[in-house]
């Protein structure tokens, strides 16, 4: 079953997650990870952590802290991360390409993620990603309201969270094995196409398009 845009498409617009779909995240917020427990005093599994990124960060904040404690540790983290995560952080292989490919075919890229905003605008500038337009703070179903505010008509994400995000917005849901699932586990989950990494998006993409515009 494909959940497509139900209009034609002259220019797409597409959204992309940022953590495991553009950049490769697991590096910057390790060393993060073990700075906080350092700082805090805390045991935190960094390994760990970095094996379930795509959730908001007070969901693996709340593992190692109590409750009462959550949204104190993730201002700290957040006011951490850029000295110390931005600069660790590359892109993902095809990251560049892909948003390419989409300017190409007179198309706007925008990238809608989890990730605390500022953090985010931070990773796609200094890696020079420069996406139309860059929206934190949604996860899974709420990615729905900047896909629709935006009009983008493919939602790109390595998440089983980004599958629902797409089928909410009715956008065509694509999914990248580079995070924490598997190709079966997104194919499961309704993924409507799964590729290995980006690398493989320009030449799907260019495949999409006239279906898209007809």
């Amino acid at each position: 079953m494909t959940h497509m845009a139900s209009a034609p498409v002259s220019a797409p617009t597409v959204g992309f997650d940022l953590d495991m779909t553009l950049i490769d995240s697991r590096p910057g917020i390790h060393a993060c990870y073990v700075a906080l427990a350092e700082r805090t005093g805390t045991y935190i599994d960094a390994d760990l952590a970095v094996t379930r990124l795509g959730p908001p960060l007070v969901e693996e904040i709340a593992y190692w802290f109590p409750a009462e404690r959550v949204s104190e540790i993730a201002e700290l983290y957040r006011s951490m991360y850029p000295a110390i995560a931005v600069a660790a952080t590359p892109a993902m292989d095809g990251a560049r390409e892909a948003i390419a490919a989409v300017r190409a075919a007179g198309g706007r890229a925008i990238v809608v993620t989890a990730k605390y905003e500022p953090s985010a605008k931070l990773h796609v500038e200094h890696l020079g990603l420069a996406p139309d337009a860059v929206i934190g703070d949604l996860w899974a179903e709420q990615k729905a309201v900047a896909l629709r505010e935006h009009g983008a008509s493919v939602y790109v994400g390595d998440h089983l969270g980004d599958v629902r995000g797409a089928r909410t917005a009715e956008a065509l849901s694509v999914a990248v094995a580079t995070g924490p699932c598997s190709v079966a586990e997104l194919t499961e989950a309704g993924a409507d196409v799964v590729l290995n990494d980006l690398t493989e998006f320009p030449a799907w993409f260019a495949g999409y398009l006239p279906a898209a515009r007809a």
